[in-house]
């Protein structure tokens, strides 16, 4: 067990954590190949090796000892168009794609059956992120202000489950990692249009990488009868501050008021379930993402997310295939509120910020995936994600429009070892 400990962590820190769009908000759909190929379907039903985050009571499928370890090349496509006309100081109205196009998200899972009813597990697993890279959009003259946004977000977990019969429970404690950076231009016509030309010279806003690291923990539990298997999962909040990032973005739009440099991972609440009918399984989860709990996030008016998802599985002697679908309504809306929010946050700001910098808004996906067996000990999978293009435009701080355009295809490969 010490050697395959040491085998994941290496796995894991060689692949990185990097920045990504993910499909629920910021929260990837799936950990693992398995799930992201029946779009991120996995409450009620077990993955293997892979299942310690979506619910570690299903780690129990686990005859002795397995590995799963792989990563996800996600593809983001964003568009922005910000109108940002200032009148006599000019017009810094423009419309580019974000740079940040391409991230790999690691994912290393290890499961083992200690005991006649015991068993453990650990993985680290790249999580959730959000980026965007304006810093080449033209130049500093545009509605993008060269905005570059990056949030990084990996989970060292050590999964602990224990069956009875048919019933397991388990639990994950978890360590997180987390990293921020917000960097924007502030153009000269811009600070002296916002501060009434008292501040005539504009300026470069960033304060470099933020990090932090906080505890949290997932608690699981599964029954299994006649083929029908249920599952519910509850993933605690995790609570990470990010010194000068988010204070400092903000009050450089003259908001002094406005100190929170706090960006909470959510609560997630979780309930699923599987029947298998020979070669046919079929399964669906449901889960509500904490958004408007979860510090920072509330601050941006973030509203709860109830996730659905459906998947199918055909398994043959050797191979699987596997389809699915994930929906979730955008957490982010336009605010069309007079005043500002309990944050001191105007509208037009909480949009701008949003849509600019933060657009987590797809809200379909599609998948399929398989696996591909080349001996009892070793096997592959892989899996294809893919969120049709959703547009939103909504008022910026200047009351104008400013739309954003979000697809993203995803590949997931994985490599799996039992023994």
């Amino acid at each position: 067990m010490k050697k395959t400990i040491k085998l994941a962590v290496v796995a894991a820190l060689a692949l990185g954590a990097t920045s990504a769009f993910a499909t629920n908000g910021s929260a990837l759909i799936g950990m693992g190949a398995k799930a992201r190929g029946m779009a991120g379907t996995g409450i009620g039903m077990s993955h293997g090796a892979e299942s310690a985050l979506t619910n570690p009571a299903l780690i129990t499928s686990v005859e002795k000892t397995e590995i799963s370890f792989g990563g996800t090349i996600f593809m983001p496509d964003v568009k922005n168009e910000n109108g940002v006309n200032l009148g006599p100081l000019g017009d810094e109205s423009g419309s580019a794609t974000s740079d940040a196009d391409m991230s790999v998200i690691p994912e290393v899972s290890i499961a083992s059956k200690v005991a006649d009813n015991f068993y453990i597990g650990v993985g680290m697993w790249g999580t959730a992120g959000m980026g965007v890279d304006y810093r080449d959009a033209n130049d500093a003259n545009t509605g993008q202000m060269n905005m570059v946004t990056n949030l990084q977000l990996m989970q060292f977990g050590v999964p602990l489950a224990y069956k009875i019969s048919n019933f397991s429970l388990a639990v994950t404690p978890i360590l997180q990692y987390g990293a921020l950076d917000i960097n924007y231009v502030m153009s000269d016509a811009l600070v002296t249009a916002m501060t009434g030309g008292t501040v005539t010279k504009g300026y470069t806003v960033g304060n470099g990488v933020a990090q932090d690291l906080s505890f949290g923990f997932n608690i699981g539990a599964s029954y299994e009868m006649s083929g029908l298997t249920i599952g519910a999962v509850y993933k605690s909040r995790i609570d990470m501050e990010y010194k000068g990032q988010l204070s400092r973005a903000i009050q450089n739009f003259g908001v002094a008021t406005y100190t929170n440099d706090k960006l909470s991972t959510p609560a997630e609440l979780g309930i699923g379930a599987s029947y298998v009918m020979g070669e046919h399984t079929v399964a669906i989860d449901y889960k509500q993402i904490k958004w408007s709990d979860a510090k920072g996030y509330k601050d941006f008016e973030w509203d709860d997310q109830n996730v659905i998802s459906l998947g199918y599985e055909y398994t043959a002697k050797n191979w699987a295939a596997r389809i699915g679908y994930n929906y979730a309504s955008s957490p982010i809306s336009e605010q069309s509120y007079s005043g500002v929010n309990g944050a001191g946050l105007s509208s037009g700001l909480v949009n701008t910020f949003n849509l600019l910098g933060f657009p987590g808004v797809v809200e379909s996906h599609y998948a399929v995936g398989g696996t591909y067996a080349i001996s009892e000990v070793t096997s592959f999978d892989v899996a294809f994600t893919y969120a049709p293009e959703v547009t939103n435009t909504y008022k910026n701080f200047l009351g104008q429009n400013i739309t954003t355009k979000h697809s993203q295809t995803g590949l997931s490969l994985q490599a799996n070892f039992a023994f």
